[in-house]
């Protein structure tokens, strides 16, 4: 089974319960989707790292081809592509690979050459597999990155975490489009409210099942409970706003490793959703 865990802003707890979810299960996969800043790997600390370069299209042109009938330009939604001094230039950071101005070039003088916008770090900790992408600085978009951390860490029979991105843009439904189960971490916040509706908005309009973590929890925030009810949300957890758990988690420690209280709690949410544990 393949359990998403998005939460609408960051700060929720989306890593907190994914890092937590995959330790309960004992023997899982986990995968960090957050791309510009994954964070699981300083909880789980994994062992016997092997890192992967992820490289994407960019296009290059042959001016003896090359005519200047702009053709590539007048294509390119994402306007990387500006036609100065007889020669057209690209602009990387914001060219998203698409391939199209290769396609509608008449001359067939576009060609791509390939650069590394990223890595994949894959290694273990215990029984989790660890798979954690991670996006260079700069790069306009995280999605190549994203799709390769999914393949890499797609297992059948196993308990798959993955770990995504705030929000709700394009890296999230990637993230999510071929998870069986959307795990919502709210915080009972009015800003927290705010996200965590549009996040759910994308998780119903993609037809995926929902449930709801209520992290830092400390009095009932009612819009947020209203909005449940509403929608049949059910809520899975409502994680207490601690002291201990916070010491927890500035340690990097995975809190139900330190806590049985908390394995329980998290082998049952995990049994809630249909996951397993070993």
């Amino acid at each position: 089974m393949k359990i998403a865990v998005l939460s609408g802003k960051g700060g929720a707890g989306k890593t907190f319960v994914s890092v937590n979810l995959a330790a309960a299960a004992k023997k899982a996969v986990y995968i960090d989707c957050d791309v510009e800043e994954p964070n699981g790997r300083l909880f789980f600390k994994p062992d016997d790292i092997e890192e992967t370069d992820v490289t994407t299209g960019l296009p290059e042109f042959d001016a003896e081809k090359c005519t200047g009938c702009r053709a590539c330009v007048d294509f390119c939604r994402f306007h990387a592509l500006v036609y100065i001094k007889d020669k057209p230039k690209v602009f990387s950071e914001v060219c998203h690979a698409c391939g199209g101005c290769s396609l509608v070039c008449p001359n067939d003088a576009v060609k791509e050459k390939q650069r590394v916008i990223g890595k994949i770090e894959k290694g273990h900790s215990g029984q989790v597999e660890v798979v954690t992408g991670v996006l260079n600085l700069g790069e306009a978009s995280g999605v190549p990155v994203i799709q390769t951390a999914l393949k890499e860490g797609s297992q059948e029979n196993s308990t798959i975490i993955v770990d995504c991105p705030p929000g709700s843009a394009c890296s999230v439904v990637e993230s999510i489009s071929d998870v069986d189960y959307c795990l919502l971490v709210a915080e009972p916040t009015a800003f927290g409210f705010h996200n965590f509706c549009m996040v759910h908005e994308l998780a119903s309009l993609l037809e995926k099942p929902c449930g709801v973590v209520i992290n830092k929890y400390d009095n009932e925030y009612p819009p947020l409970e209203e909005y449940c009810i509403q929608h049949k949300l059910p809520v899975l957890m409502r994680i207490p706003y601690e002291k201990d758990i916070a010491v927890n988690v500035s340690a990097g420690n995975i809190l139900s490793l330190k806590s049985p209280e908390y394995m329980a709690e998290f082998q049952k949410l995990l049994s809630h959703i249909g996951g397993r544990s070993l």
